[in-house]
């Protein structure tokens, strides 16, 4: 026994003798170094990731400051600053006319589908009815219907309603709601307690109070990423302006940067730095929206997949 204890002795001893390296020291030391290499080679693929992103927006707005002759070079910097060229384009179009329909459409187009959206969605996660299941996945199958498909009965019924050459059709239909926002609003309302809405009902809440003062503000996070969602799509839809509008005074800004594409001045005279001043104004805006709601939209995006039953 004693010989024993006396080479467990010198064995521990041997362990801290100096010089001498433990090994569980050497595993943990080797761990840090990995996941310092990790994260440093993750940092790399993200920091190249966002130059490949952020060059094209870059290129853009430096060809919509340089001269004429040298808008196609790669040079970031022209040999000189054309700030000129913003005031030509404003001068040569109705850009501000433009960009106060696509701010009307854009504005109206988002909250009526938000609003309209959620009120169907609370329908179908709060109320049990008879073939609701079989109700929601017709809604949903409406999804897979192509928009080309759409394009022609949605003309038709909006000249008879007398509504082609004007703005109405760009963003009323978005009153019935979109069978994709019903889905994303829904799996977020089956996310709440239900016991928030027996209690609110026995206060005397009825079922649109009920929506509005309990559900709505508990699912905010998910109401902006619709409403974000539905900004871009307005924003840059090009398909319904190009449908509906004829007169250039209604036109909206991705279908006047059409026209300027069209325009013969641009085509003869490779004014193609008007092209880029004028993709910079329909742009940016999206971009600081963007970053204006950031938090939320990714506390949305996050919790989407993991509120639904």
């Amino acid at each position: 026994m004693a010989i024993q204890d006396r080479e467990q002795g010198q064995q521990v001893d041997r362990s801290f003798v100096p010089g001498v390296e433990h090994p569980e020291a050497a595993t943990k030391s080797g761990s840090k170094v990995g996941s310092f290499l990790a994260r440093a080679v993750f940092l790399i693929m993200l920091l190249g990731a966002t130059a490949l992103f952020v060059y094209p927006l870059i290129w853009l707005l430096s060809a919509s400051l340089k001269p004429p002759a040298e808008v196609f070079s790669n040079d970031f910097i022209g040999s000189e600053l054309r700030f000129d060229n913003y005031t030509r384009l404003f001068a040569m179009a109705p850009m501000l006319k433009w960009t106060w329909n696509s701010l009307i459409v854009t504005f109206l187009a988002a909250s009526t589908v938000t609003i309209s959206s959620a009120l169907v969605a609370f329908a179908f996660a709060y109320f049990r009815f008879p073939y609701r299941n079989v109700i929601f996945s017709i809604v949903l199958a409406t999804m897979m219907l192509p928009g080309a498909v759409l394009m022609i009965p949605q003309f038709l019924i909006w000249d008879t309603l007398g509504f082609n050459n004007t703005l109405y059709p760009l963003w009323a239909g978005n009153l019935f709601g979109s069978a994709f926002y019903i889905f994303m609003l829904r799996q977020f309302f089956l996310g709440l307690p239900r016991e928030l809405f027996e209690a609110a009902n026995v206060d005397g809440a009825g079922y649109f109070r009920m929506w509005r003062s309990v559900a709505l503000p508990l699912t905010r996070s998910a109401l902006i990423v619709v409403f974000i969602f539905e900004l871009k799509v307005a924003w840059t839809d090009l398909v319904r302006p190009l449908i509906f509008l004829r007169d250039v005074e209604l036109f909206t800004l991705p279908r006047g940067l059409k026209a300027i594409i069209d325009n013969p001045q641009i085509g003869g005279q490779q004014q193609w730095e008007l092209l880029a001043a004028a993709s910079v104004v329909v742009t940016v805006p999206m971009i600081l929206i963007f970053f204006a709601f950031q938090r939320y939209f990714i506390e949305g995006i996050a919790t989407t997949g993991s509120t639904g039953k």
